[in-house]
């Protein structure tokens, strides 16, 4: 019987140890590619002009590294390539759209609230803007415009659970 235990136990434990080294391992793996790629993507817009992709795929890890400063510049330029370029308006209100993650992050929420306006302007039922942008009405305490702004999510998409929940949080301020 406590053969068979411990065996247990240590089943478990072999079977845990391998999880995380997994988990371990692919973040890793995951961590390298990105840093590879800022890297190379970094390089070579110092050296030369680059496509709207390259502009906002190194604007999107700035990004994800909290440098702020250094994504919202990128952005930039990504837009100004991506209308030199020709690109559609899908792809511009996703650039118009990080942007405004950009500044909202560093809590310039008037120049968040132009951005994703900007992006709904290229593309009116882009819902990642419309949460964003009833995110940012609601840091501004803009509550009626942030819950018509969840309100036209949930018209898009039902279920949408971020809009779902601002919109019963909302409810309760606003009709107080």
């Amino acid at each position: 019987m406590d053969n068979k235990l411990a065996i247990i136990y240590l089943g478990v434990f072999v079977g845990l140890l391998t999880f995380t080294l997994v988990s371990v391992l692919r973040q890793i793996w995951k961590t390298q590619r990105v840093e590879r790629n800022f890297s190379k993507l970094r390089n070579k817009l110092s050296k030369e002009k680059g496509t709207a992709q390259e502009y906002y795929e190194l604007a999107s890890i700035y990004a994800d590294k909290k440098l702020y400063s250094q994504a919202i510049s990128l952005f930039q330029k990504a837009i100004k390539a991506a209308e030199a370029e020709g690109e559609g308006e899908d792809s511009i209100s996703i650039i118009y759209n990080g942007l405004g993650y950009a500044y909202f992050a560093q809590e310039q929420y008037d120049l968040a609230i132009r951005q994703y306006k900007e992006a709904l302007k290229y593309q009116p039922n882009y819902v990642v803007a419309m949460n964003n942008l009833g995110h940012a009405y609601e840091r501004k305490k803009l509550n009626s415009s942030a819950l018509e702004m969840y309100e036209n999510v949930l018209k898009l998409e039902p279920n949408n659970k971020i809009a779902k929940r601002r919109c019963e949080s909302l409810r309760r301020l606003v009709s107080v």
